[in-house]
């Protein structure tokens, strides 16, 4: 590319190089469209880099190391300490695991003849982008369609501001060299919790402060509790109705708790986690005519089009509801719109998963929400205490609930706490958007021993119930 130049009949130019933007370009490519992929840092975005990747990494060892210093009741007893080279284990985070990672996005690009851009974008006209090369000077592209997936940028709230040393954003927490002996987590939320779990596993002391009165807020207060029990036994302190202020001073961490007293919580490193924003800084939106919302988020439509019908955005950037396997399904779906294909977001529910320990994960409607649509909610629970395979793997607490109505048998929602139920989900997931009812699920022989027999089982209870009530 000659510095300068004008890169003419591009049919599709996508900003973003996260698991929205890179799984555009490879879906339009695939659809025999001349694509654009434009990316100013790391090919697979925040997630694959700085977030869902390298923390389930760091899980991975802190749940490792927990798992062998408590395994004298199994009969496996470990003489003398088992001691964590940290720098090795980010060393192989980063080297075994992002860079195989994004090794095969960029293989992926590849295959599917995208042109990969390094550099940061900017409209210049509805249909024409300026591009600051990261190797210097800039390029002008003209495109037909246009995709932004620009993803999201952590808070930087100023009554915590960051230093990006001591006081850090996710990003940074996943980056320390050392383990901090003395961790601060400021927001409860699932970044917040996940890291604050990794850290206490690996022999951090943690404390979690809280604004609100529940961690995980919006979560299912009974798949909280359970994790609140595994939290004490961690011996993570968590702070609810509590609030940081003024940062990292002489060590300490000022916090005012819910009845107002003051404390000052000792602290070697500070995760701040207080939310994301979505990031548009520098695109020049205005000048492309897309609007955004008071919160900064693009407004799209079911095909994923921005009030420019050419211009279309997917990801953080257009959705509260911040999610990874979310953007890349937007992103297939955007692509499709392209190429004239009669494709749209219409599926009936997207899982959510959090990888604390244990585990939690939810789809669909809760009782609440059902009830609140219309419904007549039936909840069914089945504890993993009861399940022959939690048992073995030494992993008997949480539960499976389900959601479903007592009118016409349709499962609304389920709801997970417990051993590996990020695996789980993905059943009821697709249970919800075949239009299941409950008792499909009941009808369907689960293997055994797994720990899938708890959806089986609590679809059964769920049929009994029902059963039961209509005998009465």
């Amino acid at each position: 590319m000659v510095m300068g130049s004008i890169k003419t009949g591009t049919d599709v130019a996508v900003i973003g190089a996260g698991p929205g933007g890179y799984v555009a370009a490879q879906r339009a490519s695939q659809l025999g469209l001349d694509v654009t992929l434009i990316e100013n840092e790391e090919l697979g975005g925040t997630c694959l880099n700085h977030g869902c990747i390298p923390s389930k990494a760091l899980i991975t060892v802190g749940d490792l190391l927990y798992k062998v210093n408590h395994a004298a009741d199994m009969g496996l007893v470990v003489k003398g300490s088992v001691e964590v080279d940290f720098a090795k284990t980010q060393d192989w985070k980063q080297n075994k695991v992002i860079k195989r990672l994004t090794a095969g996005v960029a293989s992926l690009m590849k295959a599917g003849q995208v042109e990969v851009v390094r550099g940061k974008a900017r409209f210049t006209d509805p249909h024409s982008l300026e591009v600051e090369l990261n190797e210097g000077g800039t390029a002008a592209y003209s495109f037909k369609h246009a995709i932004i997936a620009t993803g999201s940028t952590a808070i930087n709230p100023s009554f915590f501001p960051l230093d990006g040393e001591n006081v850090v954003d996710a990003r940074g927490a996943l980056a320390f060299r050392e383990i901090p002996a003395r961790f601060v987590v400021v927001g409860g939320g699932y970044i917040g919790v996940e890291l604050g779990i990794a850290y206490a596993k690996l022999g951090g002391k943690v404390t979690i402060v809280e604004a609100t009165g529940q961690l995980l807020p919006g979560t299912d207060p009974d798949l909280v509790n359970v994790l609140m029990r595994r939290l004490r036994r961690l011996g993570v302190t968590v702070m609810l109705n509590s609030r940081a202020s003024g940062g990292l001073q002489d060590g300490k961490v000022k916090v005012q708790d819910g009845e107002g007293k003051a404390h000052e919580i000792e602290a070697d490193k500070v995760l701040v986690s207080v939310g994301r924003v979505p990031y548009t800084e520098g695109l020049q939106l205005e000048k492309a005519g897309v609007k955004v919302d008071e919160k900064g988020f693009i407004p799209v439509d079911d095909r994923m089009r921005t009030n420019v019908p050419h211009i279309y955005a997917i990801g953080d950037v257009c959705s509260p509801v911040m999610l990874a396997h979310k953007a890349s399904a937007q992103g297939r779906v955007a692509a499709e719109a392209i190429a004239g294909l009669p494709s749209a977001a219409d599926w009936r529910t997207v899982p959510a998963v959090i990888f604390t320990d244990p585990e939690i994960a939810y789809v669909g409607l809760t009782e609440a929400q059902a009830r609140e649509q219309g419904y007549d909610p039936v909840v069914s629970r089945y504890n993993f205490a009861a399940v022959g395979r939690a048992l073995t793997m030494g992993e008997s607490d949480g539960m499976v609930k389900l959601v479903g109505d007592r009118r016409s048998g349709l499962l609304l929602g389920a709801q997970m706490v417990g051993p590996e139920v990020s695996e789980l989900i993905g059943e009821m997931a697709l249970a919800l958007e075949m239009g299941a009812q409950v008792e499909d699920v009941a009808l369907t022989p689960h293997y055994h021993p797994t720990l899938s027999e708890g959806i089986l089982e609590a679809a059964l209870s769920w049929i009994h119930g029902i059963e039961k009530a209509g005998r009465k």
